[in-house]
């Protein structure tokens, strides 16, 4: 075994590691770095390992900007690596808007969020731009809403979303001015203003962010940067309110917020739209960085909604909604009877289906707020077309999420495409009036907020349940319809974490060398390796495999987690749905029923969910895990 001292001589630097802590402008993480290197040179094993991967390189700086652990060293998130971000940022937009750049900042509740915010606030300020905080720690969709509202040329929020407690991150966003300055197609600046970045934004500002000598040689203000009053918040809050119209049958709503920033601002958008019987859960509901109720404060993780579902038998909730602690993820949660907790939490794919339906059924009526764009678009007069209607209207999802949206969009006349997946990529579609990721996110109201908004959503969400309850329905019943209509389009995860990062690859190797050749029993007619590009889409890493009845499976590599995803689909055609309702109604006959006891689509469910499962099973086995 190597020795510690040889090690420190023939590949580790130990000045690299002083001269980082002599940079670092928090005493509290120079000083954990000092501790550690001292217990390094005497020999600590797990000392110097540790200080080898806090010093393996700099934290990546992508179209997700940053995001890692909270602690000391370059490969980490901290003061030091947060102004570097944010001088290369100034830098960018500099060479790209000049001097009196404009940049919206916010943050959530994490542990060193503000102190990175005010950070950032002050080395803009100090670089001739314009900084203007959120006027608390806020919902990331509401800093995507301000930089669209104030007309910023940028905008950051710090935030790991719904990351465990020990981390953090930097997400920036861009107006229009900069991308029309690195975009060779207008039309691509248009659809992006206020979105993520993306390439090239993403590679010119980590250039700048690279080319940083030292936190020392970054100027920073002391003072002179701006704070945005709660008027922001009520401009937000009218947006929603104005875009959404509910029966005026409230509902009985357990809200949570999952210890995140998102409760204040969700209550008080619900209570506009005429919800007042709302019902939040306590214990998640101030903002706290241990989130010490939930094992990860994600709402797809099991036991998340555990609290919820407690209260929710309490009083007797008709619908529960649940944001992550950034609130741009929303999740639903209706009841049902035959369920341990008596709810069934929805997926981000039936989620996204109904209010798809809803949206273009409404635009179709001409009764959604984007009628106007509409108008507009089809109007002679195009000087009165929003920079949004240069398109029609188009619904998108991510690749990786189910084909029902754009079923859903066909039948009332309404295109569809897919996206690679994030929001950066769904959010600057032309013509966008609706987008969604399986991963619970959406976006209800591209014009005001170019991301996913838990909260607009929320409120959507709400009032179509509203609606539904009127007229006698609900939103399990309203998905059977729509099933009925366009078929059901069944999905499930499925992921792999692998402690080596490396045989992630290889099973992608694997994959791509020699696919399955069925699919629950349906062979396998199609095998698209998508880091050749796909139909419209550019080249990602992924391999998409189609069978003879239509079930689908996508399997990718995560950008986040050293993961391996799966996305399963399979699909009941609308003839085996108008098959399996003659069956149900004829039994229903001989049983002296005038009426099936069960819903078609619920009929079919447990095979679409045994297909499924055999597919897992099949996949598990192909990858020996």
């Amino acid at each position: 075994m190597t020795r510690v001292a040889d090690r420190f001589t023939s590949g580790f630097d130990a000045d690299i590691v002083e001269a980082w802590i002599a940079d670092d402008p928090d005493t509290q993480t120079a000083t954990a770095l000092s501790t550690i290197l001292a217990a390094a040179r005497e020999g600590d094993e797990a000392a110097l390992a540790d200080l080898e991967d806090r010093f393996a390189g700099p934290l990546a700086f992508g179209t997700a900007g940053l995001r890692g652990e909270i602690a000391a060293g370059p490969n980490r998130m901290n003061r030091a690596v947060v102004i570097r971000a944010a001088a290369g940022l100034s830098r960018f937009l500099l060479n790209t808007v000049g001097e009196g750049f404009t940049v919206v900042i916010g943050c959530d509740a994490r542990y060193k969020s503000a102190d990175f915010a005010t950070d950032t606030a002050a080395v803009i300020t100090a670089a001739g731009g314009t900084a203007i905080q959120l006027p608390d720690q806020l919902p990331t969709p509401l800093l995507a809403f301000a930089l669209s509202h104030l007309q910023a040329d940028a905008g950051v929020m710090v935030t790991a979303s719904h990351n465990p407690p020990d981390d953090n991150g930097y997400k920036v966003y861009l107006g229009k001015r900069p991308l029309q300055a690195i975009e060779s197609d207008p039309a691509a600046a248009e659809s992006g203003a206020g979105a993520q970045i993306v390439s090239p934004a993403d590679a010119l500002i980590a250039a700048q962010i690279s080319a940083i000598e030292s936190v020392a040689s970054v100027p920073r203000a002391e003072s002179g940067w701006e704070r945005l009053d709660e008027s922001i918040v009520e401009s937000y809050l009218e947006r929603i309110d104005a875009l959404n119209v509910s029966s005026g049958t409230d509902l009985n709503i357990v809200l949570t917020s999952l210890h995140g920033v998102g409760a204040s601002v969700a209550e008080a958008a619900l209570a506009r739209t005429g919800f007042g019987n709302v019902h939040p859960v306590a214990s998640q509901q101030a903002p706290d960085p241990d989130f010490p109720t939930v094992a990860f404060p994600n709402p797809e993780e099991a036991g998340a909604l555990d609290e919820s579902y407690a209260l929710a038998r309490e009083v007797g909730a008709e619908l529960i909604i649940a944001n992550d602690p950034d609130a741009d993820r929303f999740s639903a949660a209706i009841p049902d009877t035959s369920t341990a907790a008596g709810y069934r939490q929805l997926s981000g794919d039936e989620v996204g289906l109904v209010l798809g339906e809803d949206i273009a059924a409404r635009l179709a009526q001409g009764t959604h707020h984007s009628v106007e764009t509409i108008e507009a678009h089809l109007s002679d007069d195009q000087s009165a077309v929003p920079a949004e209607a240069a398109a029609a209207p188009v619904f998108a999802n991510s690749i990786v999420s189910s084909r029902g949206l754009a079923a859903a969009a066909c039948s009332h006349g309404f295109a569809a495409i897919s996206t690679l997946t994030g929001f950066k990529w769904i959010s600057r579609v032309p013509g966008l009036v609706f987008g969604y990721e399986e991963a619970l996110g959406y976006c209800v109201d591209p014009t005001a907020v170019r991301d996913k908004d838990g909260i607009s959503t929320a409120v959507t969400f709400a009032a179509l349940a509203s609606r539904l309850k009127e007229s006698g329905s609900d939103i399990e019943t309203e998905l059977d319809r729509i099933r009925n209509r366009d078929g059901y389009f069944a999905t499930a995860p499925l992921s792999f974490r692998f402690d080596d990062v490396s045989l992630i690859a290889t099973a992608m190797a694997k994959l791509r060398e020699n696919p399955p050749t069925s699919l629950a029993g349906s062979r396998v007619v199609e095998v698209h390796d998508l880091s050749a590009g796909y139909e419209a889409l550019p080249p990602t890493d992924g391999i998409l495999l189609l069978s003879e009845s239509n079930s689908r499976v996508i399997v990718r590599p995560s950008g986040t987690e050293p993961k391996l995803k799966c996305y399963l689909e399979v699909v009941a055609e609308p003839s085996e749905l108008e098959a399996a309702t003659e069956a149900d109604t004829r039994a229903a006959a001989r049983a002296g029923l005038r009426l099936p006891a069960t819903s078609a689509s619920a009929s079919l469910r447990p095979a679409l969910t045994q297909r499924l499962t055999s597919i897992s099973t099949e996949l598990k086995a192909f990858f020996g895990l």
